[in-house]
This record gives C-alpha cells, structure tokens and sequence, in this order.
C-alpha cells in the first residue's frame, strides 16, 4: 500500500502556512491536476485526490489542529476514543477520503460550474451523494456564485441623446464572434468616458453554471457644432453689433432647448460671458437639475461702410477724443 505523503508536502506549503498561502497553493494545483483538464491520466487524477484531501484537511481549523497532533492517526477509525482523534473522522466518511470511494467514476459536467474559477467552491462545502458522483455540486452562498468575464464596448451616442436620454438598440460581437443585439438605456447628461454598466449582459461562465458577467459600455458623446460642453455646463459664441454693444440691447441666443431672448448691456465688451441660467446640461444623476449655458460676446466689426457711415464714426471719434 503507497504511503500517504505529508499534507504540507503535497500542497508546496510550509507548517506556518496561513489560510491564504493554504488556498493559493490549493487553486494553483487543482486547476493543474483536475481530470477534466486531464482526460485519462490516472496520475492526474491520483494527484487531484491526493492534494484534495490535504486541502480538506489543512482548510479546516479543527482538522488540521488535529492532524498537526496526531498525523494520519487523527483520521485512522481503527484508532478510537483513546486516541481521542475519532471525532475529527466524522464529515471525513462523507468525502471517503480514506479509501477512495468516491473517486470510481470522477467526471465534472460541462454545465455544472464554472471550470475558470470552480475550485473557489469545492471541498469544505459537500458534493452530491449519488451514486458513482459523476459531478460535484456547489453549495455556497449566492456572494460566492462564480461569475462570467466583464466585457467592455464603446458606443458613440448623437449630442441630443446626452441632453434628453434616449433608448437605442445597439450590436455587438462577443468574443466569440457572436453577434448580439441590446436594448441600452442612454442616461441624460452622460458624458465622454463616462460607462454603462449592462448587469449579466457580458461573457457567460466557460463552463456553465454561475452568473455572466456584465457589459461595460464606455461611452462618445458626438459633439454639436456651436456648441461647446464643460462639465455640465455649455459655451456658445455669440455675434453683435457693434451698435448693440456700445448702446445696450438684445440678442436672440441658442440654446439646447431653443431660441431665448438675451440683454445686452451698454459698453459690452467683446469675450463678455453673459449666463443663462438652467440651460446646460442636465445633472446624470439628478436630471431635473441643469447646468448653465454661457454665452461668449464677440462683436461684429463691419467689413464694408457708406460714405454717410464713415462721416458718422469719423463725428464719434472726434466727439471722444475732444
């Protein structure tokens, strides 16, 4: 009969080993040595039962307390209540760890789990009790489910869909060259950089089982000609008279939600930020809240002037510098 060798041994750990080190060293071996990931290789398979049954060991607080003590003997049933290790036996019978049992027919169910992260969930949990446990079955906590590959995208949405949300239906490939069409809802007041997190929508686990992951849309807002965005707040040039500027009035201004009537005051000058209030963009989260529009005064200098419109300027320059 081959003797068992040192749990410690069999996982690469040292005594001290805390319970981190402990899992690492477990994940890092099963992944290598799972039947599954080695069809036919008895010595595979020997080796994921071997490091298995250590992990089960050294996992758990009390038995590797006991193992620790008293060795192998700890787990022996023929060692008894002067031994005082046959309690640590019980839960032990239920993997069949000391004769094997439970390995006769050893095959992991494509479905079952997720291979890219499955041994997050096996021993310490239970399997299925079936007879010939053809799959192990996770019992964890929903917190624990594993969870598919986060996908990221980008989409580029028209200026408008920023300003008042939009619903679009939009496409995209997986991974696997899959194409896929969603509905996503446009948010108002989304800005460039700014992502979408689709829940689920993203890659499903390799192997079944658990929950897909999600999909990030990392979002373009395309700009809108006249208008410049800062943050949640808007910047647009205006042109006026230079008549307008030096006597007052009022300008007819843009804005993202129509024409707005805007006063001029005497001596403006030009680069004057004259601020409407309310007519930027809306807050993402707080969408009936908006940022301000400001609008920049450029004044128009007149390229072509009347014999009568020059005398009149040639009056005012003498008039100002008397």
């Amino acid at each position: 009969m081959q003797m068992k060798r040192d749990y410690y041994e069999v996982l690469g750990i040292s005594k001290n080993a805390d319970d981190k080190k402990i899992k690492q060293a477990y994940r890092k071996l099963a992944k290598k040595y799972h039947p599954d990931m080695n069809p036919g290789d008895k010595q595979a398979e020997q080796k994921f039962k071997e490091i298995t049954e250590a992990y089960d060991v050294l996992s758990d607080k009390e038995k590797r307390k006991l193992y620790d003590q008293y060795g192998f003997a700890a787990f022996d049933e023929t060692m008894g209540s002067n031994g005082n290790a046959q309690s640590s036996r019980q839960g032990f019978g239920d993997f069949g760890f000391g004769n094997n049992r439970n390995y006769q027919e050893f095959h992991f169910h494509e479905g079952d789990m997720d291979m890219g992260d499955i041994f997050e969930n096996f021993f310490g949990h239970g399997f299925d009790s079936g007879a010939g446990y053809h799959s192990y079955r996770s019992h964890t906590r929903s917190k624990d489910h594993l969870k598919g590959q986060d996908v990221t995208a980008s989409i580029s949405v028209p200026f408008e869909d920023a300003v008042y949300g939009s619903e679009r239906t939009i496409r995209f490939q997986n991974s696997h060259g899959k194409e896929t069409s969603l509905k996503v809802k446009i948010p108002a007041g989304i800005d460039t950089g700014k992502k979408i997190r689709l829940k689920g929508k993203g890659e499903a686990p390799p192997y079944g089982g658990g929950t897909p992951g999600d999909l990030l849309l990392e979002v373009t807002v395309e700009p809108k000609p006249g208008f410049e965005r800062k943050g949640n707040d808007i910047y647009r040039t205006i042109q006026i008279p230079y008549t307008t500027a030096a006597l007052g009035g009022e300008a007819i201004v843009d804005t993202l939600y129509g024409k707005v009537s805007c006063k001029i005051s005497a001596g403006t000058q030009s680069g004057t930020k004259i601020r409407l209030r309310g007519k930027g963009m809306p807050l993402i989260n707080r969408p009936s809240e908006k940022g301000d529009q400001y609008a920049v005064v450029e004044i128009q200098v007149p390229r072509y002037l009347t014999p009568q419109a020059k005398q009149k300027l040639r009056e005012y320059q003498q008039a100002v510098s008397a």
